[in-house]
């Protein structure tokens, strides 16, 4: 493992036909599924990494200066199959956070652009793997 490295893990077992059950290991669970019920998909799921990392990256810094009066990160992308087999295109991480209007609520919103940058260029995990790609590795126990 790399310097500084933390290991990660979750476990997805099938619950029925087309729905999942994935546990961390602290306990917490949610369900996912096909993308045919109110689940969420594997794909909307890594949109949710994507836009909860970097949102938690802005909201830490800022919410230590001020209460946001709307905090909203959206994550989307275009599912594509191509000669590369599926995968995610176009994908934009957009912000719609607003603090009060007090010298506290001003820092914080003058915070925001350069703790989104952060963010994308060195602090999210989930989206620095999806730019500098990572090999995934697979066996059969």
């Amino acid at each position: 493992m790399a310097s500084g490295s933390e290991h990660r893990t979750v476990t997805v077992a099938r619950t029925s036909a087309g729905r999942y059950t994935a546990t961390n290991v602290r306990g917490g669970q949610l369900t996912l599924g096909k993308g045919d019920t109110e689940d969420f998909s594997p794909v909307e799921l890594l949109l949710v990494a994507l836009a909860g990392c970097t949102g938690i990256d802005v909201d830490v810094v800022t919410s230590r200066r001020a209460e946001p009066d709307t905090f909203e990160v959206r994550a989307d992308a275009d599912k594509v199959r191509d000669e590369q087999g599926n995968h995610l295109t176009g994908v934009v991480v957009s912000f719609r956070v607003a603090f009060p209007d007090t010298e506290p609520g001003r820092e914080a919103q003058s915070l925001v652009p350069g703790l989104v940058q952060a963010s994308h260029d060195r602090l999210c995990t989930v989206g620095r793997t999806i730019e500098i790609g990572t090999p995934i590795g697979t066996r059969i126990e």
